[in-house]
């Protein structure tokens, strides 16, 4: 008898797992809180790394249709001083492809494919040790019984606390998001000062970042360190009040790189909060969590990357049955930490020196991954 499994979450994670188990002919209910496909924008841009992401799309066999869509090219970086000087500018080999980048929404796209997911069935709380298995609790007032229950919802899961008391905590960094259209039409100046992968300016606790998608968007993310309550007097619906706030908060940066902010029409905040860098927990028989629901770090590339090999490590080890489930679980669980563990620290350590005093210790990270 085949295990009743569920994902609660189709991001990158929870879609890498249940496509795995599709693949391997094994039954999975998709949960999706959002009423449809496209009830909100999907995000931005993926760099999908090698022995990570990308073999995750092997494991679901689409590797070759990831490659077929990626744009090796996104992998390009522009370093500028707050003046507007051109520091570096590193673009890579025509065979490059260790991390290519993906629009989220290309993605999610193939990794859905044949996938029955349940739109708008958010889940409120799931009880494990039932007797019958793990209850999981709807916002309809419906429940449901299962085998297994993989938590894939993101930040702020609500499987999480049938496994951990764990809550997210802010960074000290806050993200303003904004973003430009038809770039290359409309801005030829801001499109080649991007150019074709991304573009970051490191000032004193704060930096700009501008990060292109696939059709001439571009994503803008304005990060600074504040109070979280740093918007207290500030309408953030207000896009010409929230623009004013942080061309005050730039002041005497370069006029081309303001100019991002300038043409943003509406901006999104975006608090970074983590979890523990060594977040773990008690088993719980018939639960588990993976991607930013068990160790929420820093969003440097890391997190999606993860959350994905895990899916698809994890789907792996079910369909291969009939090892006991509690075993297989317990097993994923502790590669996950550790792996997740030494990422988290990185990423950390990371949002230390990319959004500092010292605008040095951005270069010098950027130096450390890339050729000179």
């Amino acid at each position: 008898m085949r295990h009743r499994i569920a994902v609660v979450g189709t991001g990158p994670g929870g879609l890498s797992f249940a496509r795995v188990l599709h693949r391997h002919d094994h039954p999975v209910t998709v949960f999706e809180r959002d009423p449809s496909l496209d009830a909100r924008p999907p995000g931005g841009t993926l760099d999908l790394h090698e022995g990570l992401g990308q073999l995750a799309m092997e494991k679901a066999g689409l590797l070759m249709e990831f490659l077929a869509l990626s744009r090796p090219e996104g992998q390009a970086m522009r370093i500028l001083d707050t003046d507007g000087t051109l520091l570096r500018d590193w673009r890579p080999r025509p065979d490059e492809r260790a991390n290519p980048e993906i629009d989220r929404k290309q993605l999610r796209d193939l990794l859905l494919g044949p996938l029955d997911v349940q739109w708008g069935r958010g889940v409120t709380q799931v009880t494990p040790g039932t007797g019958d298995g793990v209850l999981v609790h709807f916002a309809d007032g419906r429940q449901e019984t299962f085998d297994l229950v993989v938590g894939a919802d993101g930040a702020w899961s609500r499987v999480r606390p049938a496994v951990s008391p764990e809550t997210p905590h802010y960074t000290g960094v806050t993200a303003m998001e904004t973003s430009l259209d038809d770039v290359d039409t409309r801005h030829p100046d801001l499109a080649r000062m991007v150019g074709e992968g991304s573009m970051a300016v490191y000032g004193v606790n704060r930096n700009l970042v501008a990060q292109r998608n696939s059709g001439g968007h571009v994503k803008v993310y304005a990060q600074f360190r504040a109070p979280l309550d740093w918007h207290a007097h500030l309408d953030l619906s207000d896009a010409e009040a929230v623009r004013s706030s942080l061309l005050s908060l730039y002041e005497g940066w370069a006029p081309a790189v303001l100019e991002l902010l300038r043409q943003g029409a509406v901006f999104a905040h975006r608090p970074l909060y983590v979890l523990p860098v060594s977040h773990t927990w008690p088993h719980v028989p018939g639960v588990t969590l993976l991607g930013d629901a068990a160790h929420l770090m820093p969003p440097l590339g890391a997190g999606a990357n993860l959350a994905m090999l895990e899916g698809a490590e994890l789907a792996e080890a079910l369909a291969a049955g009939p090892a006991d489930l509690d075993a297989t679980v317990r097993a994923f669980e502790e590669r996950m930490w550790a792996r997740a563990e030494k990422w988290a620290k990185i990423t950390t350590a990371g949002l230390e020196r990319l959004v500092s005093p010292n605008p040095a210790a951005a270069l010098a990270v950027f130096e450390e991954v890339q050729p000179s």
